[in-house]
């Protein structure tokens, strides 16, 4: 497996728009309540109880992941997001859907999914990433071999990884990666199955700000082999 080392700072700045009062609140009475915690996991440890986990690297708002953990509240969910107004926003909907399945962590997806047992993951999603447009910034992808070894080594065999995006060169990046891989196979069998997405795939804000301005939106769907 690739160094961890070699495969940080795949994110911009962390902060954004001063919160507000009770966005402030939120965050400082929830967020330790539903925090990750330190040293090593797994579904006990996380939930009390041997549940299905899933995992959502860079959840935006919230919204795809406090969907999926309301449409399967038997199965935990583990969501990573480096910024604060992105946190913010993911705690409120947990507060309002008064979701108990959930764990949050503020920060680098990669530092909780190497605490976590190999094989343990039923889903991991990976939706809207930083593109890093610029090509000397390619190795921040998210989609590289460093990250992707510990993400293929983190779920179990037959377990789904999920990839979506509106940016054509990470697109193209994604496809090319993905097709050197020998542990992950694609599931579309026609371009309708990424080009149009799937039922139990709720859209998020950043998705649909995408459509507003004309962009193609691509859903990649990738079983562990």
């Amino acid at each position: 497996m690739t160094d961890p080392l070699t495969i940080r700072r795949l994110y911009g700045r962390a902060k954004g728009h001063k919160l507000r009062a009770g966005q402030e609140e939120l965050f400082g009475e929830l967020l330790p309540k539903v925090s990750v915690p330190e040293g090593l996991l797994d579904a006990p440890t996380l939930f009390g109880d041997d549940r299905p986990l899933e995992f959502e690297i860079g959840f935006g708002a919230g919204e795809h992941l406090a969907a999926q953990a309301e449409a399967r509240p038997e199965h935990g969910f583990i969501g990573c997001e480096p910024f604060l107004n992105g946190v913010v926003g993911a705690l409120a909907k947990i507060d309002d859907r008064e979701l108990d399945n959930v764990r949050v962590h503020m920060g680098d997806a990669l530092d909780v999914l190497e605490r976590l047992p190999d094989a343990s993951l039923e889903r991991l999603y990976l939706l809207h990433p930083d593109p890093w447009p610029k090509a000397r910034h390619a190795k921040r992808r998210m989609v590289n071999h460093g990250p992707l070894d510990l993400i293929a080594a983190k779920l179990k065999p037959g377990a789904e990884f999920r990839l979506g995006t509106d940016d054509p060169v990470y697109c193209r990046w994604s496809m090319m990666v993905m097709n050197q891989r020998r542990d992950f196979e694609w599931q579309a069998q026609t371009a309708a199955d990424f080009l149009e997405r799937p039922a139990d795939w709720p859209q998020t804000r950043y998705e649909a700000k995408a459509r507003r301005k004309g962009h193609e939106v691509w859903y990649f769907r990738y079983l562990r082999r």
